[in-house]
C-alpha cells in the first residue's frame, strides 16, 4: 500500500469520526428528518463538481449506483438509532469493526485478493481491537443490546456497500463524485415521504442542528470521496481496515467531549488498533 493511499485513507478517517460526533451530538431528534437534511445539503454542496466531473452514465453504472443509495440510506439511519441507544464509543467502534472484516473477507472470495501474512495479521488486530474497545466489561452491567445490535447491523451495512462501491468503482469505472451525489439524492427522494409527514419537525430541527448538519454534509462525502480514491491505487483488504484509525479518534471525541468514560481502558484497547494499521500500511 503506497503513501498517497496511506495518507488519503487517514485524512479520511479524521473527517469520518468528525461527522459521526456531529450525528451523535443530533441523536435526540428525529433521525429521518435530520438524515434527509443532510443529504439534502450533500446534494446542494456536492452536485456542481458532480455534475462538471462525470460523464453520462452507462445502464449498468446507473444501476449500481442506484444500489449504493439503498445501503447507504440503510447504513445511515442504523447508525443514527445506535446513536440514539449508546454511545458514541461503543456504536461507532461496533460499527467500524463489523464492516472491515466482512468487507476484507468478502474482498478475498469475490474480488479474488490475496492479503499477505502482514496484512492478514494486521486485518485480525484490527478486528480484535475494535470488538475489545466496544464491549463493555461485565461489571459494569447488562451490555446495551440495542446500541450493540444497532452497532453490528450498521457494520453489515457498511460491508456491502464497501465492496459493492469498490467493485462499481475498479471494475465498472464509476466516478466516485458522482456515485455520491446519487446515493444523496437516492436518500432524498426516498425519505420524502416520511419527511413530508413529520414536516413540522423540519425547521425547528434545522435551527438547533444547521452547523452540525451542514458540516456533515461536507465532511460524510469527503471522508468517502477520499476512500473510493484509495481504493484505485491499493486493495479494498487493506484500504477498508485502516480506515478503522478513526476509531481512535471516535474514541476520544466520546471519552472527552461527550463524557462517555472508560477512556483509558477503551484507549488501551485502541492500542490493538494501531498495530494492526501498522501491519496493513507495511504489507
Amino acid at each position: 500500500m503506497n503513501a498517497a493511499a496511506i495518507a488519503l485513507v487517514l485524512g479520511a478517517a479524521v473527517a469520518h469520526a468528525a461527522w459521526n460526533l456531529f450525528s451523535k451530538q443530533a441523536a435526540d431528534s428525529d433521525s429521518v428528518v435530520f438524515l434527509w437534511l443532510v443529504a439534502l445539503c450533500e446534494v446542494v454542496i456536492w452536485s456542481v463538481p458532480a455534475i462538471v466531473s462525470a460523464t453520462p452514465p452507462s445502464p449498468i453504472q446507473i444501476l449500481a449506483m442506484c444500489a449504493s443509495a439503498l445501503l447507504h440510506l440503510g447504513y445511515f439511519l442504523m447508525l443514527q438509532h445506535g446513536y440514539r441507544h449508546g454511545d458514541l464509543s461503543l456504536v461507532y467502534p461496533l460499527a467500524r469493526g463489523t464492516g472491515p472484516m466482512l468487507s476484507s473477507v468478502a474482498a478475498v472470495l469475490v474480488l479474488g485478493e490475496r492479503p499477505d501474512l502482514v496484512e492478514a495479521a494486521g486485518i485480525g488486530l484490527v478486528g480484535v481491537g475494535i470488538f475489545a474497545l466496544g464491549m463493555p466489561r461485565r461489571r459494569m452491567g447488562r451490555p446495551p443490546v440495542a446500541a450493540i445490535t444497532f452497532g453490528l447491523g450498521t457494520g453489515l451495512f457498511i460491508a456491502a456497500y464497501t465492496i459493492l462501491d469498490a467493485t462499481s468503482v475498479k471494475r465498472l469505472g464509476v466516478n466516485p463524485l458522482l456515485m455520491l451525489m446519487v446515493d444523496s439524492l437516492g436518500q432524498v427522494v426516498l425519505m420524502a415521504p416520511t419527511v413530508a409527514v413529520r414536516r413540522a419537525l423540519a425547521r425547528p430541527l434545522w435551527r438547533e442542528h444547521r452547523w452540525r448538519i451542514v458540516a456533515t454534509a461536507v465532511l460524510s462525502p469527503l471522508s468517502y470521496l477520499m476512500v473510493l480514491i484509495a481504493l484505485r491505487i491499493a486493495p479494498v483488504s487493506a484500504v477498508a481496515p485502516m480506515r478503522e484509525v478513526s476509531v481512535l479518534l471516535g474514541v476520544i471525541l466520546g471519552g472527552r467531549l461527550l463524557a462517555e468514560g472508560h477512556l483509558k481502558r477503551r484507549l488501551l484497547a485502541a492500542g490493538i488498533i494501531v498495530g494492526g494499521v501498522v501491519a496493513i500500511g507495511f504489507g
